[in-house]
C-alpha cells in the first residue's frame, strides 16, 4: 500500500486533531456545528469524531481564516462559499 494510500485511511481522535493543529476541542465542536457544510468528521457506533486527513485540513482552513485572517462566522462561510443565495 503507498504512502498515499495509508494517509487517506488514517483516522484521528479530537484529543490528537487538538493537539496537531492547535485548536481546543471545544473549539472544533463548534466549528463542527457552525461550519457543518464544510466539516463533518465520521463518528464511530459510539458516536466519537474520527478526523480523517481531509478533515484536519480543514480544521488547518478554518483557523487559518479565524485566528489569522480575523473573518467573522459570516466571512468564513462567504469565503468557503457555504451561503446558499436566497430566491425571492
Amino acid at each position: 500500500m503507498k504512502t498515499n494510500e495509508v494517509m487517506q485511511k488514517v483516522l484521528l481522535n479530537i484529543d490528537q486533531v487538538s493537539k496537531l493543529t492547535g485548536v481546543k476541542k471545544t473549539t472544533l465542536r463548534y466549528w463542527e456545528k457552525e461550519f457543518n457544510d464544510f466539516l463533518q468528521p465520521q463518528r464511530t457506533e459510539t458516536n466519537r469524531r474520527q478526523y480523517s486527513i481531509g478533515d484536519v485540513k480543514k480544521v488547518e482552513t478554518l483557523k487559518q481564516l479565524i485566528e489569522v485572517e480575523k473573518y467573522k462566522s459570516i466571512g468564513v462561510k462567504m469565503k468557503l462559499g457555504l451561503l446558499k443565495k436566497s430566491s425571492d
